[in-house]
């Protein structure tokens, strides 16, 4: 099973363009689930209660397991899909975004619509902080404390984190190894060490790399 590597939002944003003296106000906003989504569109919906059209798209799941999107009374197509296209297209996951329409009196015409909204939905997404999320392992290796140097040299050469370090009878480091690195690290460690220090997986998942 591959594993790509997709963006989550550290910080959402807010941007606003004008088309024809109508006001498109993108909002987007991290959600983790169907729920928060379903509850982030309802707030916006509140907060935005005197606009003609508040439409919506998200995308949930590494894989964009779960999308969906509505035109809110606009003509079809032309507003929630072409923003869930945007959203699909950036690589962002676990995101939602609402765009709130004043109308400014002049009708747009389905192509005006269709970039106005995915319009208001780049503009924003380029105000948004992101971070990149790669597939990896979670280890703790344990070993004495004459090989414990010679890991930590192996695991900087390849630019791995120690996230914790308990110093006891033995020493047990805890990191995170991206999964295609796991193999051809386990055996450094092993063959550097002597097979004095122990490799346990304590899980894989997905986590954010720096860029």
């Amino acid at each position: 099973m591959e594993y790509d590597d997709f963006l989550l939002i550290v910080k959402g944003a807010e941007a606003e363009i004008v088309e024809k003296k109508s006001r498109f106000i993108a909002t987007v906003r991290p959600v983790a689930s169907e729920e928060e989504a379903a509850a982030f569109i309802e707030e916006m919906k509140k907060k935005y209660y005197d606009a003609r059209h508040n439409c919506s798209a998200f995308v949930i799941g590494s894989k964009a397991q779960c999308t969906r999107s509505s035109d809110d009374g606009e003509p079809s197509g032309t507003a929630g899909r072409p923003m869930l296209e945007v959203l699909l297209g950036s690589g962002i996951r676990n995101i939602a975004v609402v765009v709130t329409r004043y109308f400014g009196g002049t009708l747009l015409g389905t192509g005006g619509l269709v970039r106005a909204y995915s319009g208001a939905v780049k503009e924003a997404l380029a105000l948004c902080e992101t971070a990149r999320q790669h597939y990896g392992v979670k280890l703790k290796i344990q070993s004495d404390y004459n090989a414990v140097g010679k890991i930590q040299y192996l695991l900087a050469n390849r630019g791995i984190d120690v996230l914790d370090s308990v110093y006891g009878a033995d020493v047990e480091l805890t990191v995170i190894a991206p999964i295609e690195e796991y193999d051809r690290l386990y055996k450094e460690i092993t063959e550097a060490t002597g097979a004095r220090a122990g490799l346990c997986e304590v899980e894989r998942l997905y986590y954010t790399i720096r860029l």
